[in-house]
């Protein structure tokens, strides 16, 4: 799941100062998920704009609406008569969604109202932790499910490092486990510790190539 934040909302009135009629454009998944882009967000961000006029700032009129996802341009079409009402769109999206947005509507200034921050997974209630980096060459085959280059300190395909606490902590953090610890103790389980004497080449960012672009062949 793409995790996001909202921005500062300093930053959104400045973004958004020079127009004075707006779309707010929500994303009914990942970033409802994660209780920012959502209906109800769109509406909260709404009537915090709007209760900026009675405290005197710059009048506004404010349009909300929500699509299931803003990065398919299927859905985003639906929001077509509304950004035709507006002077610029405020999206609470994440930056894919923002920038499907930008393209349908290339007549349009469209913002970004929140910042995306990772790929990652709920922990409990109002948490969510990396997991993913979308680094394009997965290693989990190799790791025993858990990723070296999100989960550990210094990203490494070869670990653990000599920097590694008592009770495999982090040497950064003492209150993080270390990636390989945590992957030594579940390739132990699955009798797979062989994969840990093996030396992998370090990974050639300068190689990866973007944007990507994958074309699924169907079966």
């Amino acid at each position: 799941m793409i995790i996001a934040e909202r921005k500062p909302m300093e930053e959104i009135r400045q973004m958004i100062a020079p127009y004075k009629k707006l779309l707010l454009a929500g994303c009914a998944t990942c970033v409802a998920v994660c209780w920012v882009g959502g209906e109800k967000e769109v509406g909260i961000l709404a009537s915090q704009l709007r209760l900026d006029q009675s405290k005197g700032r710059k009048k506004i009129s404010v349009l909300e609406a929500t699509v299931e996802r803003q990065c398919e341009k299927e859905m985003v079409e639906e929001l077509r008569d509304k950004v035709q009402e507006v002077d610029a769109v405020l999206s609470l999206a994440c930056g894919s969604g923002v920038q499907t947005m930008a393209e349908m509507f290339e007549d349009k200034p469209v913002f970004p109202a929140v910042n995306t921050t990772f790929i990652g997974m709920p922990e409990r209630e109002g948490l969510w932790v990396e997991m993913c980096g979308a680094c394009g060459d997965c290693f989990l085959d190799r790791t025993g499910g858990i990723c070296p280059v999100v989960r550990w300190a210094k990203g490494l395909l070869n670990g653990p490092c000599g920097g590694t606490r008592k009770g495999g902590k982090c040497e950064i953090d003492p209150e993080k486990d270390c990636a390989w610890v945590l992957i030594y103790r579940r390739l132990e389980k699955q009798d797979r510790l062989d994969l840990m004497r093996q030396y992998y080449t370090p990974r050639n960012f300068r190689a990866v190539k973007r944007p990507g672009r994958i074309q699924a062949v169907k079966a």
